[in-house]
């Protein structure tokens, strides 16, 4: 059985630690590689040989940056079939749901080909008698990424191409549950032309976070996780005085009016609530219709949906959803299921039974759809990360929109109508960072940001987009005077625009 180290300075390494996490297949359930998960000492080696390499690398010309950002897309477009395969094969999911995953990250990395105009700096001239003003953005340093097993390619691509074009180093500390793409990747960066020294990624646990997040060389932390553990790396990063950007839980609502189309709302639910085995921070895992006869539109519809899903592993080319990451992820959301038995919801399917022939021991889980739930349940109040629906009906649209403003995460939602207005009004008034219009996942493209509100996230700063360039600088403002030859002794009130002499 392998044991994968980590990728630094260029080359792997595998690592002087004897602490190990197993690697799992989760459509058989068995151990396919162990991972050596980092110490503190390695991290703090790491972190020294990247601040050294940042130096040269933040004065490096900015085009010369974009031209590495270059050959990276094109190895990773070049290389998406082998990629697919090695994420699928440790986390499960389908091989064209991994080639998405792979193909969103690659539209960050074709933003920052651009880096030359994104970090374009204003300038004022004679803003005071012989005075003049501009500003620039230079890089913060060395930038720490920690990031979830959901989106193993997908989510580090959103974080440190932007940080390296705009001059960072970047140390990434991936999920230790499916690691191998992130370590191909590194590969590709380097083979783009990335110096050694820029980029590391080790693999780790809390040890290994705790570290980074105390690291006095480590400027600025991006993470993206559950709501808890986002809280304590936004509190303990911050309070080491680093910029800490968290992205973290979800409950995403799709409110459905009556005027909506059925057909296009049950074909949105299908893939945003179960694609990916609904372990997805964007997925629909609360679905709202307005009316009873809209609801019950909806479950007469959804329901045969739902038990016609393909559930298989990543090798069935059919497959329409693979398992769940793990033994304890299977074991959460069956928990779920039964508390929300318990409180009186309706189960209308029921995907626990599921199991598959030759597959008896891998993570699998059939679709499950709730029918009266109230939000006083834990499956409405949770973030439960698997293929579980929850159908809470409301009276009115009004309702609708209050439910979500009272929830306590902001990350994503959506509304299915006809009606431009409502539409309009909906958009304006509910406090989620991101919002769809008969659109189910409302991802923002690359030139876009991501990111939501309330508790979905710790920070300052959206992701990726120019709310990524944002937070992987630091802005400067520059006022200059040369000498003229006039001297008219000392000022002691602030210049202002209408002074004549500086």
């Amino acid at each position: 059985m392998k044991t994968i180290g980590h990728f630094v300075n260029g080359m792997h390494y595998d690592g002087d630690s004897d602490r190990i996490s197993a690697v799992f297949n989760p459509a058989t359930g068995v151990q396919t590689a162990a991972v050596r998960l980092a110490t503190k000492a390695e991290i703090d080696s790491v972190v020294e040989l990247a601040a050294s390499a940042q130096t040269a690398w933040g004065t490096t010309p900015p085009a010369k940056r974009a031209q590495v950002m270059f050959r990276f897309r094109d190895l990773l477009n070049r290389h998406i079939d082998e990629l697919a395969e090695l994420l699928s094969a440790e986390h499960g999911k389908t091989l064209a749901d991994a080639k998405g995953e792979i193909a969103r990250g690659i539209e960050v990395v074709e933003f920052v080909c651009g880096i030359p105009q994104l970090l374009k700096g204003e300038y004022s001239g004679q803003v005071a008698g012989g005075v003049d003003s501009y500003s620039m953005r230079q890089a913060v340093g060395v930038v720490a990424g920690i990031t979830p097993f959901n989106f193993p390619a997908m989510v580090p691509l959103w974080m440190y191409p932007v940080s390296l074009a705009c001059g960072n180093a970047f140390v990434l500390k991936p999920s230790e549950r499916d690691p191998s793409v992130v370590l191909r990747i590194a590969e590709l960066l380097h083979d783009a032309g990335l110096p050694a020294g820029l980029f590391h990624v080790v693999n780790g646990d809390k040890e290994a976070v705790d570290a980074l997040l105390d690291n006095p060389q480590i400027d600025a932390v991006s993470f993206v996780g559950s709501t808890a553990i986002g809280e304590y790396i936004y509190a303990r990063g911050t309070a080491n005085g680093k910029r800490v950007q968290a992205l973290c839980g979800a409950k995403n609502h799709m409110v459905i009016m009556p005027d909506a189309d059925m057909n296009q709302v049950v074909d949105a639910l299908m893939g945003a609530g179960y694609g990916s085995a609904g372990e997805r921070c964007m997925a629909i895992s609360v679905a709202v219709p307005v009316g009873e006869d809209t609801a019950e539109r909806l479950i007469e519809k959804l329901t045969p949906r739902i038990h016609a899903l393909n559930v298989a592993p990543y090798t069935d080319p059919a497959s329409d959803m693979g398992p769940v990451i793990s033994k304890q992820a299977l074991e959460r959301i069956k928990g779920y299921i039964a508390e929300g038995e318990a409180a009186g919801a309706k189960l209308v399917v029921d995907g626990r039974g599921l199991k598959l022939q030759g597959y008896e021991e891998g993570y699998f889980l059939g679709g499950c759809l709730f029918d009266e739930v109230t939000t006083d349940m834990s499956i409405y109040q949770n973030e439960i990360f698997g293929p579980v629906v929850s159908v809470v009906r409301t009276g009115e649209y009004e309702e609708a929109v209050e439910m979500i403003n009272a929830h306590e995460y902001g990350n994503g939602t959506a509304i299915f109508t006809r009606d431009g207005d409502t539409a309009r009004d909906f958009c304006s008034r509910v406090r989620i960072g991101m919002v769809g219009v008969n659109v189910p996942i409302p991802v923002p493209v690359a030139y876009h940001s991501f990111g939501g509100w309330k508790r979905s996230l710790f920070g300052d700063h959206h992701i990726h987009g120019m709310e990524g360039v944002r937070f992987n600088t630091q802005l400067k403002t520059m006022t200059t005077r040369w000498p003229s030859g006039i001297r008219d002794g000392a000022v002691f009130n602030f210049h202002t625009g209408s002074d004549t002499q500086a």
